[in-house]
């Protein structure tokens, strides 16, 4: 009989982790939840905490999965429910994103930049919309940087000015056309 490779049994394997941070009386405090849900947990769209951690513990560290000594809840929370330290921690706590996920929205982010800056702009010369891929192109000549915190739509706004500075396509912003049709009875 062979020995395999021996697997300690009480051991829990955390995958699919995002890990949120709260530092409160001096220590960093931990909950692992899952990736997708703590964003509707914040947005009020997933109710069951259940759902959202992956276990009821509060750690000090995850990864090492060095579990809270109740005396530290006690003294930074005043109380040792750890249902309810997760949920202050859940709304209260930092959630940590990796760096692929940031690269991943701050792309998101440029491309939205890029349409919104398409649909409300045009070419001077022929009257007609530019492409996105244009637009994109034309914003990674100028090195335009992207703001995670800053709107879209604001941020295209400045997008626009720049290019118009920069000078590497002709651009305008687009008129508004309106058409007004009034009733025979009215049109007095």
């Amino acid at each position: 009989m062979s020995k395999g490779i021996f697997t300690p049994t009480n051991q829990i394997r955390l995958t699919n982790v995002a890990v949120v941070r709260l530092k409160k009386g001096g220590k960093r405090f931990e909950i692992a939840c899952y990736k997708n849900k703590v964003v509707s947990w914040r947005n009020k769209t997933e109710k069951d905490i259940d759902e959202v951690l992956q276990t009821h513990s509060v750690f000090l560290n995850v990864s090492k999965g060095q579990v809270a000594k109740k005396e530290d809840l006690m003294a930074a929370f005043g109380m040792d429910d750890q249902t309810k330290i997760c949920e202050e921690i859940l709304t209260k706590g930092e959630l940590q994103v990796s760096e692929k996920e940031r690269h991943q929205q701050l792309d998101e982010v440029f491309k939205e930049i890029a349409t919104i800056v398409a649909d409300k702009c045009v070419n001077p010369a022929t009257k007609r919309p530019y492409p996105v891929g244009i637009i994109e192109q034309a914003m990674k000549d100028t090195h335009v940087s992207v703001k995670a915190n800053k709107t879209s739509k604001q941020q295209a706004l400045d997008v626009i000015k720049h290019l118009k500075e920069a000078k590497i396509i002709e651009i305008e912003r687009a008129r508004m056309r309106l058409r007004i049709a009034i009733g025979g009875r009215l049109a007095r």
